[in-house]
């Protein structure tokens, strides 16, 4: 599969939620800052445009990027709270929401987290941020994505301490949590289906839908046959 330099975004942040936008009862809005780079940015959008794609028939998860989680055992908003830049939570209703907030969830942790690094924060989430996921989050799956090295390297949570995940042979990182392999493909992580296929954005399948027409058309053409008559 040739290197995806430019993969085909999504021209809007996915949206096949209800049209009645309704929120947690919790008014505490995420606090996280700006992201860091357009790299970030797009790195985010890919995630959420290939599992909305994916699991579109699906209602019970909830996947975001760059939105704060409160955890604070005293259920206050001032204390114990963090921003992954992508993570998921499986179990869970998908609606719209101003912040993950764990004691207004059930409890909840998000199953995956991935970070996209960057030279301010490389230290902090491969260390601070580790220990809280595993520590504290319990979260299962955890993944740092370096875009300046495009390297990827994932962990698995295996008696209440991280593993690292071993690659398979072309190279990509199985997600128990997701049942999905995360592998670097041109510049970004994109998830790749237990057979080894690409997940496509929305985009993407569109327009492999209008690429294989258009194959069958000329094929058609070279048989004399006129594919607007069948």
């Amino acid at each position: 599969m040739s290197p995806v330099e430019n993969p085909v975004l999504p021209s809007k942040v996915p949206q096949t939620l209800e049209e009645d936008v309704i929120f947690p009862p919790s008014e505490i809005d995420s606090n996280e800052p700006p992201l860091e780079s357009e790299i970030h940015l797009r790195q985010i959008l890919l995630f959420l445009s290939c599992l909305e794609w994916l699991w579109k028939d699906r209602t019970d998860y909830y996947a975001t990027g760059n939105l704060t989680i409160y955890y604070s055992p005293h259920q206050k908003k001032s204390e114990y709270f963090r921003g992954p830049d992508f993570f998921v939570v499986l179990g869970t209703q998908k609606k719209y929401r101003r912040s993950w907030v764990v004691w207004e969830e059930e409890g909840k942790y998000p199953n995956v987290i991935i970070e996209v690094l960057s030279k301010g924060t490389a230290s902090t989430d491969k260390t601070t941020k580790k220990e809280i996921y595993q520590d504290s989050f319990r979260t299962p799956d955890y993944f740092l994505f370096d875009p300046d090295k495009l390297e990827l390297v994932g962990f698995h949570l295996v008696d209440g301490k991280y593993e690292e995940i071993e690659a398979n042979p072309q190279g990509r990182l199985w997600s128990q949590q997701l049942g999905l392999y995360l592998g670097i493909e041109g510049n970004f992580v994109r998830f790749f289906t237990p057979e080894g296929e690409l997940v496509p954005t929305p985009e993407e399948d569109a327009q492999s839908e209008r690429q294989q027409k258009e194959r069958l058309a000329a094929k058609l053409h070279e048989l004399g046959i006129d594919p607007n008559k069948i």
